[in-house]
């Protein structure tokens, strides 16, 4: 599996995501080290494991409150080797162009930042050197986004998703199974991401088993439940079966 270590930014800091509820989150306090700011987690995650990809979301972006494109661009440049997958709230070609001018990582295109599915043709045709990722974003069963983007896969849906449960995000309830499947069922050709509620390696069986290729994984990292040998293990190495 593809084990891919998530940031979300508020105001500048860090911040530990809890079920969607952004006015809630707090600046992050980790075990792998003092204070919130991104490129000393960032550069925490890489000491606890060499992951190739990592995940921001710029909650300043996605909640049209303005954005933290230095904090990630400081990111791009400590972190060459890494790459970035980034949520920035992209949901008009104004905003697309600028992300794709910046060439700081990979878009990562939210549904719940979408007026019309038809946007994800114009994602899909401009996003050549970065080919985009579409997260399919839902709080509890509510999906949040157009209808038309569930209904019409083989039309919108680029070649890698996230299913997001916002409302698994930092819950501690575990991943959202029944969704993996169903996202993972209706493209079989498309890879499905787990995206809130891995707290330990059991889940990351379970996601496997549900069809996902890989999983966002944040509290469970900085609280110690997966280790350096699990992480080893489950992102390098063959499983048993």
């Amino acid at each position: 599996m593809r084990l891919i270590p998530v940031i979300d930014l508020l105001s500048g800091q860090v911040v530990h995501a809890r079920k969607g509820q952004r006015s809630q989150y707090r600046p992050l306090e980790s075990t792998l080290c003092q204070g919130s700011q991104a490129e000393t987690v960032v550069g925490a995650l890489l000491g606890l494991h060499p992951f190739r990809t990592l995940y921001i979301a710029d909650l300043d972006a996605i909640q049209r409150r303005g954005s933290n494109a230095d904090a990630i661009a400081g990111i791009r440049r400590r972190f060459p080797q890494l790459e970035l997958w980034v949520d920035a709230g992209i949901g008009d070609e104004m905003a697309l162009q600028d992300w794709i001018d910046a060439g700081l990582g990979v878009p990562v295109i939210g549904s719940e930042s979408l007026a019309a599915a038809r946007f994800m043709l114009t994602v899909r045709e401009r996003s050549q050197r970065f080919p985009p990722v579409l997260s399919l974003d839902f709080m509890g069963d509510s999906f949040k986004g157009p209808a038309e983007l569930l209904s019409d896969p083989s039309t919108y849906w680029p070649s890698q998703l996230l299913a997001m449960n916002l409302a698994r995000v930092g819950s501690d309830s575990g991943p959202d199974l029944a969704l993996i499947e169903r996202l993972a069922a209706a493209a079989s050709d498309r890879e499905v991401y787990c995206a809130g509620g891995v707290r330990n390696v059991a889940d990351l069986e379970q996601v496997e088993r549900a069809g996902g290729v890989g999983a966002l994984l944040a509290s469970a990292l900085h609280d110690g439940r997966l280790t350096p040998a699990d992480l080893a293990w489950w992102d390098d190495g063959p499983r048993p079966h």
